[in-house]
């Protein structure tokens, strides 16, 4: 039998306890900021049916979906014809039925389809959950990951909207961030773009190359765009637009200007209008809120404002984004049910936190006190006291041998266990313990009955 080395798939990750209390950490914060704007949590499954899936995000995106195989002979019902194509994607429907979900929204307007007689609307949810994407594995892109994600359908108000920013910015600010960037634009305005040029029919084609200008720079999505149709002339057309710069108002301003003949360009800036009027009346934001015309969003079911946020502290890339989706439930047929969400990516936000520095102390601890085993006698002794602690609803551990105390105190180290109780034959004769603090090396002598006091 030959030894196998043990190793992960590339783009997935092992997480340690210690990393799962800083995971945790992420997740309670956004969790409570969710609840505090009334939203409730749901779960789906991880793996959905192939067909919930494609169609839903865009050639590029079906690429990415990891499809699972059928179980059995899954070849056993293909004809040698069908083989002998070597077409991939024609074979794909016939050897599976299933695929891990590639984002929580999907799912989601599937779920209210399924339960829409049990839920009220508006409905508010959020999931916190991992996805699947079938991408190149690099720094911060993963081929596992989980999303926070909150969404409200059977509503049109753009106060979701306004909200969903100010979710952003208390969450983050709540997490230690002080330099992030919201990034807001309106597909509707996107489309009056391509409107303008006379190509509505590759308004497709135009958001998907200029949602990469942070990559590939402006040479680079005019390359793009001649690719995809557009021509020189269009491209002297789209470049002011793309390039804009000034304060949010200015930008509205001239987008006004440009985009006047264009009834579906104009609808969009009003919706960006009424959202920043909402915001004007909340306190001011801990981050920058930016009209950025460039920000695309490569999905295909966005129909309003979208969002996207990013870090200025670390070289990174988006770690949250979103947006409308007026008539998601209708390929599940639930028609004209509007919505709109966003997501946080935690396992982005775990590496900016992480390079910062900025998870607080106490969560490299994950026990609180740890008892020391000196022989049986002391062990016994000890189990009325470990009880005591957990029952007040502190962390206790009795170490589970009677090793050698500097074997004990390595364990406690290397867990980073702030206090240990060492109990002798002197403690067990007047019912005391001694406690030891870790980090000062300080050791008090106290009694029992008042041992829970000191936490």
């Amino acid at each position: 039998m030959s030894n196998i080395k043990p190793a992960i798939p590339k783009g997935t990750r092992d997480f340690s306890p210690s990393e799962m209390v800083k995971r945790n950490y992420i997740f309670d914060t956004i969790k409570s900021v969710f609840k505090k704007f009334g939203y409730q949590e749901i779960q789906t499954p991880t793996m959905e049916n192939l067909s919930t899936l494609t169609g839903k995000y865009g050639d590029e995106g079906d690429k990415l979906i990891f499809k699972i195989l059928n179980s059995g002979d899954y070849l056993g019902k293909v004809t040698s014809d069908k083989l002998l194509d070597l077409d991939s994607n024609g074979l794909t429907s016939q050897i599976s039925e299933k695929a891990l979900r590639y984002d929580l929204t999907v799912p989601f307007a599937r779920y209210v389809v399924m339960h829409q007689n049990d839920i009220s609307f508006p409905f508010k949810r959020f999931q916190i959950q991992p996805v699947w994407r079938a991408d190149r594995p690099q720094k911060g892109r993963y081929r596992e990951f989980y999303q926070c994600d909150a969404d409200v359908v059977g509503s049109e108000s753009l106060l979701n909207e306004a909200e969903f920013i100010l979710i952003y910015d208390e969450a983050l600010k709540s997490l230690g961030l002080t330099d992030f960037t919201i990034k807001i634009n309106n597909r509707k305005i996107l489309s009056g773009i391509a409107e303008i040029i006379g190509k509505p029919e590759l308004i497709v084609d135009l958001t998907v190359a200029i949602d990469k200008l942070d990559k590939i720079g402006l040479d680079g999505v005019c390359k793009e765009l001649i690719e995809r149709g557009f021509s020189e002339v269009d491209i002297d057309i789209l470049k002011p637009v793309i390039l804009l710069e000034g304060s949010n108002t200015e930008k509205l301003d001239k987008l006004k200007q440009v985009l006047g003949s264009s009834e579906i360009a104009l609808k969009g800036i009003s919706e960006i209008e009424t959202i920043f009027n909402y915001l004007a009346h909340f306190k001011k934001l801990n981050g920058i809120c930016e009209l950025d015309i460039t920000l695309a969003r490569g999905l295909n079911y966005y129909t309003g404002a979208i969002f996207e946020v990013k870090t200025n502290e670390v070289a990174m890339g988006s770690i949250g984004g979103g947006g409308r989706y007026d008539d998601l439930t209708g390929v599940f047929g639930l028609k004209n049910l509007t919505g709109v969400g966003i997501s946080f990516g935690a396992d982005r936000i775990y590496d900016v936190l992480l390079e910062l520095n900025l998870f607080p102390q106490n969560t490299e601890e994950t026990t609180r006190v740890l008892i020391s085993n000196f022989d049986s006698q002391a062990e016994l002794f000890a189990l009325p006291i470990l009880q005591q602690l957990r029952e007040a609803g502190i962390a206790t551990e009795l170490y589970p041998s009677n090793a050698k105390l500097k074997k004990q105190m390595s364990y406690a180290n290397d867990k980073k266990i702030p206090f240990v109780i060492l109990i002798g034959s002197d403690e067990m004769a007047k019912n005391v313990v001694t406690l030891k603090n870790m980090e000062s090396g300080e050791q008090t002598r106290i009694p029992i009955q008042d041992l829970a006091k000191q936490f």
